[in-house]
């Protein structure tokens, strides 16, 4: 068991954070509805793609010698 004094540091310095909490400046962020309706699956829908679109990837070399 701890000595009394110990339990009323630790309580004491709780009660100090505690209070510090409380008194920080808080700023809310709005939260704005997403601009685009989820589909079923909860991701958003994609738009309809023209037939022959294609697709492809880049590859980007960053190497420097």
């Amino acid at each position: 068991m701890l000595d009394p004094w110990i339990i009323e540091e630790i309580r004491r310095r709780e009660e100090e954070e505690r209070h510090r909490r409380e008194q920080r400046p808080a700023v809310e962020i709005p939260i704005h509805p997403p601009l685009h309706q989820p589909g079923q699956d909860g991701r958003p829908e994609r738009e309809p793609r023209e037939p022959g679109e294609e697709r492809g990837v880049v590859i980007v070399d960053f190497l420097v010698e």
